[in-house]
């Protein structure tokens, strides 16, 4: 199968499921993001098949990785820094929350200014699974688990150039990050289905039992 080379091409496959440098060049005051001049005049050519793209066409989205503002590379903190964490300010935002302020996964692991294809919402048949029982399933288009900092960067830059679309609005989803401690990170859940909670985007870690973990007792 030949890779893809013509962006109009690739636009007319995947219907509006594409979010490429000049989408992200029309929103780059909202998202805090730079996009070099040579992307926006001859991007990279998208490296997956039409075949691929004609089949994944509905359920995923072809995007384009941008940098943050001042040209360094985008990382959640430096999201972060742009869209705060107070629904009550403005919107989208992040969830209030500092536990990973200072982990690696949210200030080393980055956007790379070259093209991902991603799932938009969650396997149904893949729900309150872990893992392991995920890796035995039979989900043929699964490739591997998304960072989190690109879950988080599709998440704004969708909301954005799609108009308000939130993507796993109700759904957390696993991602290939660990926390300092090995905790497995999974986001989401822009929104709470209970009304509990404030809106924001969720960054959260599913503790992993280990030799950390016992228990004290009380004689009675």
């Amino acid at each position: 199968m030949e890779r893809i080379t013509d962006l109009n091409k690739a636009k007319k496959i995947m219907r509006g499921n594409l979010i490429g440098p000049q989408e992200l060049y029309q929103k780059k005051r909202e998202l805090g993001i730079y996009i070099p001049s040579n992307y926006l005049k001859e991007p990279p050519p998208i490296p997956y098949p039409k075949e691929v793209l004609q089949q994944l066409r509905s359920d995923y989205i072809l995007i384009f990785g941008a940098s943050y503002r001042d040209g360094s590379q985008l990382n959640i903190i430096k999201l972060r820094s742009h869209f705060g964490f107070n629904p009550d300010k403005s919107e989208p935002c992040f969830y209030n929350q500092d536990w990973y302020v200072r982990d690696n996964f949210v200030n080393y692991k980055y956007i790379e200014n070259k093209w991902y294809l991603i799932r938009k919402s969650p396997y149904d048949n893949a729900r309150g699974k872990s893992l392991k029982e995920i890796d035995k399933m039979n989900i043929k288009a699964k490739r591997q688990l998304p960072s989190a900092v690109l879950a988080t960067y599709i998440f704004f830059a969708n909301y954005f150039v799609h108009n308000g679309e939130v993507l796993w609005k109700y759904d957390y989803i696993w991602c290939s990050d660990t926390d300092d401690n090995g905790d497995r990170i999974y986001v989401g859940r822009y929104l709470d289905p209970k009304g509990i909670n404030k809106n924001g985007f969720n960054i959260h870690r599913f503790l992993t039992i280990n030799s950390l973990y016992s228990y004290v007792d009380i004689i009675i």
